[in-house]
Parts: C-alpha cells; structure tokens; sequence
C-alpha cells in the first residue's frame, strides 16, 4: 500500500475516534459516546460505508495514545512481499482453481510452495481468488435468472407476512410490547386486503387477520406466506383445507417470491410507522385505527408504478369476490384437537375441565371449538358427532335420607357360646390333674402357726 493511502486511512480512522479521544471525558461518557460512533456509518476512503464495532474504535483509541497518528495507519501484512515479488504465483492459482473448482485454497496454496518454494498464505490465496471471481462458491453456483410473476385475476393468490413494528403501551404489562403487523395483499391487484397490530406472533392473530380478509374481500385460491410459526401450523393447515385454500410456503432463504411483498413492506415504513413513531402511539388500538384509515385512505389509491392503476380500482375490476358459506366459514376457523376422556367424564381443554358424555370414557375424541368461544366446544368420535363439552363444576352434592325398612325379630336360640367355651376349658383342667394349692401341707414347719 503506498505511502498516501496509509496517510488517508489514518486520517479517516481518526476522524472516526476524534470525539473520544480528549481526556476531559469519563470512562462512563467514552463509553457512551463510542457506541453511538459504533451505530453510525462512516464514509471510507475507497468510498464504501463501513461501521466499526467497539472492540476496533477501543483499539484505535489506544494505538493513538500510543503512537499518534502513525500509529492509526494500517500495518503491512506478512504475505505483501510474496504478492509484489511474485505476481506470476496467483496467475498459477487461478489456473488451479479453474482447472479444478473444488481444489481449496490451502492445496493451492501447498501446491504453489512446493513448486516455487514461495510460502503464500491461505487467506491471501483465497482473497485473491475472490476478487477475480474465482471463489469455490461461484464457480459451483450456476448463474439463475429470475422471472417476473403476476397473478392474472384478483384472489388468485394472496401473499401474507409480518412486519415487525415500534413499541407499544399494553395495558396487562408494566412495560411496552412490540406491536407486530400483519398483512395480506393480493398479488394481481398490488390491494392491502387487510392488516392489523398485534401484540404476539401467533396463529391466532394470522387466523383472526385471514377471518377479517375473507369476510370483507372474499376466499383466494392460494395463500402464500413464509416458514414462520403463525403460517406454519396444523390449525391455519385445517383452515385452508376446509375452505379450498392451497397454503403454499416459500423455499427457505429464497425471498425472490416476495418481492411485492417486501415493497409494501418498505412503503409502509416509510410512509405510515416514520409518521406514527414521530407523533408518539399512546395505545395499540389507537394504532390500527390510524392504520385501518392509512390503508384506505394512502396506500390502496395510490397509482401503482407498475400497473398504472390504484390497487382498489384493479382490484375491483374483476367484478365480486367469490365469497363462502357462513357455516363453513365458522367450521374453518374452528380449531380442533384431540384429547383422552378421564374416568370422570372430563377432557382438559386450556387449563380448563369440560364434561362430556360418560359412555366416552377412556376412549380418544376430537374437540372442535373458537379460541375466541371457550363455552361451546363441539366433540366428535370417531369423525362422528357425540355431543357437546360443557364447563365441569366440581360441587358438593347432599342427598336426603332414604327410610330403610324394619328387619323381622328373630327368636332366641338360648345358645350362650362363651359359657360353652368356658365349660369346656374347666373340663379340660379337670382331667389334667392340676394340684390344688390350697390343700397342701407346708414343709418344715414345727408349729401350726408356722405352717
């Protein structure tokens, strides 16, 4: 590197750090000030922005308490000799590489010690290779080109995601919640069907939102989300396939699907959350209401670029939605798990006990229920109805006294079985010749009184 260019690099390094150099700062006020240099991004001399972490702007620091200026420029690395002296060396790698695209740097770099007995770094061969194009990757990777897709009528396909939104008081927590988005567009009309905050990431909230979108614009025929948990899941799974909905699911690491998508994504963020956050959001419900007038309002009659038409008159112009029974909309949002029936009649449904018929005992049923309705829950067996859950109330239950009947009087018998018992161990110690005390003489007595 010449001489210039270090000079350049040092001077941008300590206009970098020049704010927390100065001794009259505290350890805690540093401190404070470098993460904030380290949140900004900086202007390099090679015209890229570049963002220094905490660790580099300390080092920076220190090396010009050290040596000053000097001490900022970069330092010449070990293999620069190797790359000045002997250019021809990285024409050879790259005949290596391109003779054989999975041969890694460091045989290459073996390879070229061996022949020449030059030793050149393995990070240097492989950076070298990289800037020519040559890497592993891109030599693997077969050059793709993606086309432009379009849905060619309104509900043809819908395209669903989460945008991750500011912080937002919550009334059942001290603290403030990060408000989630919700959104449903659809793909032909550009239209955003619908869209709301939410304070968790959940399938409830995609459920509810797809329950909201049907109603107002009718039923598409795919839907179109992400891996994520909400889309993800054995009830929005359920939901689809009882209303003829395709839920399709884009490749992971592949957003080339979502373009639209992720364009509303940023209009939003520039267009409504930069307003939102600059006036203050005291609730979340004061949010989707400004949110719900947005969307109506800004972003569904506002020419698209591509289509030269508002989303709303494109979307309208295919003439009513197809729109689904109320019943079989109230069975598709249904949730449905199966639970074992206890020996009392009972099945646990969210921490709660319900009482179902007893002649289910022991056997496994389908409970089918709202998550927003606990009190009617559906049971079936066996794909079958078999009535309904009701709330189990354990209570005390005090029953009046039965009047038993009079049992008859029995005559005596006169059998006294203990005197029998009794008699019978008398005769027993009778006949064993047991000595009588009483009548015994004392031996060795000289007088009747002694005796």
């Amino acid at each position: 590197m010449e001489p210039a260019q270090k000079e350049a690099i040092a001077l941008h390094r300590f206009g970098v750090i020049a704010e927390a150099v100065y001794d009259r700062l505290t350890p805690a006020e540093r401190g404070a000030l470098v993460r904030g240099i380290a949140g900004r991004s900086h202007v390099h001399p090679d015209g890229t922005c570049r963002r220094y972490s905490r660790g580099t702007l300390d080092r920076w620091i220190r090396a010009w308490r050290t040596g000053g200026l000097s001490a900022l420029e970069p330092a010449e690395r070990a293999d620069t000799g190797a790359v000045r002296s002997h250019p021809e060396l990285f024409e050879e790698a790259c005949a290596l590489r391109l003779e054989l695209p999975t041969r890694s740097a460091a045989q290459i770099a073996r390879i070229l010690f061996h022949r020449h007995g030059v030793r050149v770094a393995e990070r240097t061969v492989r950076e070298q290779l990289r800037r020519r194009g040559l890497s592993r990757e891109a030599l693997a990777a077969e050059p793709r080109a993606f086309g432009r897709y379009e849905a060619a009528r309104a509900n043809e396909r819908w395209v669903t995601d989460v945008l991750v939104g500011p912080f937002v008081p919550h009334p059942r927590v001290e603290t403030s919640v990060r408000a989630k988005l919700f959104l449903i567009v659809d793909d032909h009309s550009r239209l955003l069907l619908d869209g709301a905050f939410y304070a968790h990431e959940n399938a409830r909230a995609c459920q509810d939102l797809l329950r909201r979108a049907i109603v107002r614009r009718g039923v598409p025929d795919v839907l179109y989300a992400d891996n994520g948990a909400p889309f993800k899941n054995a009830w929005l799974a359920r939901t689809c396939a009882v209303l003829g909905v395709r839920l399709v699911h884009s490749k992971p690491y592949a957003p080339q699907g979502r373009g639209k998508q992720e364009r509303l994504n940023r209009f939003i963020r520039e267009s409504f959350l930069s307003e939102a956050l600059h006036q203050g959001i005291a609730t979340l419900e004061e949010l989707n209401d400004l949110f719900c007038a947005w969307a109506e309002q800004v972003a569904n009659r506002r020419v698209h670029a591509e289509t030269l038409m508002t989303p709303l008159a494109r979307f309208e112009a295919g003439g009513p939605p197809r729109q689904v029974d109320p019943e079989r909309l109230k069975e598709a949002f249904r949730w449905s798990v199966t639970r074992k029936v206890t020996r009392t009649a009972t099945v646990p449904l969210e921490g709660n006990a319900y009482a179902v018929d007893p002649a289910l005992v022991g056997r496994r049923v389908e409970l089918r229920y709202d998550p927003e309705d606990l009190t009617q829950i559906a049971v079936y067996f066996e794909g079958r109805p078999a009535g309904t859950a009701t709330p189990f109330v354990v209570g005390r239950h005090v029953h009046r006294a039965v009047p038993q009947a009079q049992r008859p009087v029995a005559p005596p018998t006169g059998i006294d079985f203990l005197q029998m018992v009794a008699a019978a161990h008398d005769e027993e110690a009778g006949t064993a010749g047991l000595v009588d005390f009483s009548q015994l003489e004392i031996f060795g007595a000289d007088t009747e009184e002694e005796r």
